[in-house]
């Protein structure tokens, strides 16, 4: 389905957008940057992804359509982020897990404005990641994140509060 790019929105020639056979809609907002070797790819479902104005989107990162994912406005996203808001099914031992399909949905995933997401962090399906937050890189996302707040690690803790 279509690829929706604002006209000026700034997206490498480098980057590797999919167009999706399922009904996806990928949409880039006005002033946002899609940096060299940035994979957006349609997999694991239907949702679609919506990205806001000003963001900047850097190398390396990996978005999967999955169950969606809504990013806000002015969201700065490090390199080497992985956005996976999809999960596959696996619990049939006498099937392949490629042959069990996925789970049911979490909601997707939930960007909104003035985000700061450190470099190598992993967003998974279900996630809410509420204004103003920051995470510290190399940080593991599922669940919901309270606005203003500071966040890192694996398992994820609360560091503190923007002032």
């Amino acid at each position: 389905m279509p690829i929706k790019i604002a006209k000026n929105a700034s997206v490498s020639l480098l980057a590797d957008i999919e167009d999706s056979v399922r009904g996806s809609t990928i949409s880039i907002g006005a002033y946002s940057v899609i940096d060299s070797f940035v994979k957006i790819k349609p997999a694991g479902g239907v949702g679609n992804v919506s990205i806001g104005e000003h963001v900047y989107i850097n190398s390396g990162c990996v978005m999967y359509t999955g169950n969606g994912i809504i990013i806000g406005n002015n969201v700065l996203i490090a390199a080497n982020c992985t956005f996976a808001p999809v999960n596959h099914a696996y619990s049939n031992r006498d099937n392949l897990i490629q042959s069990q399909g996925f789970l049911p949905s979490k909601g997707g995933i939930l960007i909104e404005d003035d985000v700061w997401i450190g470099a190598g962090c992993v967003i998974l399906d279900g996630s809410i990641i509420r204004k103003g937050c920051v995470l510290g890189a190399g940080s593991i996302v599922r669940g919901e994140m309270k606005e203003f707040s500071v966040y890192a690690g694996n398992p994820i803790v609360l560091l503190g509060v923007r002032k």
